[in-house]
């Protein structure tokens, strides 16, 4: 005989309704692409650029691979320009 205590289950299910994501524009997704190109022609050039190459430094001579001295001059060239955009922000 079934106990008369005893409450029947309720299947209570969560709404599984998510915001779907905005599509992505015809500007975004050329972004992408072309920062998807650039990577790849980055990464090409790097493979390329592995031969040793003599540096001048001011107190010397060194030598080190091409691709090391390409980034290093990139690296400095975006700190640079970096520090120089924040200078001119805080002079407008």
């Amino acid at each position: 005989m079934p106990c008369a205590d005893v409450l029947p289950l309720v299947a209570i299910s969560a709404s599984t309704d998510t915001p779907s994501k905005p599509k992505r524009n015809n500007r975004e997704l050329a972004r992408t692409t072309g920062l998807v190109v650039l990577a790849v022609v980055a990464t090409l050039f790097a493979v390329l650029n592995l031969n040793k190459v003599e540096v001048n430094w001011i107190v010397g001579k060194g030598h080190a691979p091409l691709i090391v001295v390409i980034v290093v001059s990139v690296l400095v060239g975006v700190l640079f320009t970096h520090f120089a955009e924040r200078r001119s922000a805080k002079r407008r």
